[in-house]
């Protein structure tokens, strides 16, 4: 299968899983995550109510290993330790070998840090898969003012 639809067909799993985060993960943002081994999705995950699991993390409690997976992630991955660990250190530390981001999270503390951490590891990262869809879904749930100046503000997103 062509590589380009396989990776609209994984994020849009992921986008599914997303949906499912919904009401209980806020305020956090929905995220969705699929682990593919070999074009078979092999665990999802979305957001958990606050202080567990965030997306990446709850699909990879669902394995013994993800040495070698490719993810599909819906939003970038956390770079931050708040109520949870990093998202992107976990991704790193399970050997995930590629990571596909629908987009850049605008929260102050990440905006492409996330992506950043995984590049230096040696992850390949690429950005902008099926963005425009996964958009639509989570940019209600986003404070993209680039000066949050909304309640949201005042909130920890993690």
């Amino acid at each position: 299968m062509n590589t380009l639809y396989l990776s609209a067909f994984f994020m849009r799993q992921a986008l599914a899983a997303s949906r499912l985060a919904l009401p209980h993960c806020l305020p956090n943002p929905p995220v969705g995550c699929v682990l593919v081994d070999h074009d078979t999705i092999v665990a999802r995950g979305y957001t958990q109510p606050p202080g567990h699991f965030h997306a990446e993390a709850h699909a990879l409690s669902q394995l013994a290993t993800a040495h070698g997976l490719e993810a599909f992630v819906t939003l970038e991955p956390c770079s931050f330790h708040g109520r949870t660990p990093s998202c992107a250190q976990a991704l790193i530390d399970n050997g995930i070998r590629r990571v596909n981001v629908a987009m850049i999270d605008p929260h102050p503390l990440n905006q492409g840090r996330g992506i950043d951490m995984m590049r230096r590891a040696g992850i390949d990262v690429r950005v902008g898969v099926e963005q425009a869809m996964v958009a639509r879904f989570i940019s209600q749930h986003l404070d993209i003012d680039p000066r949050y100046q909304s309640l949201k503000c005042c909130q920890e997103f993690s």
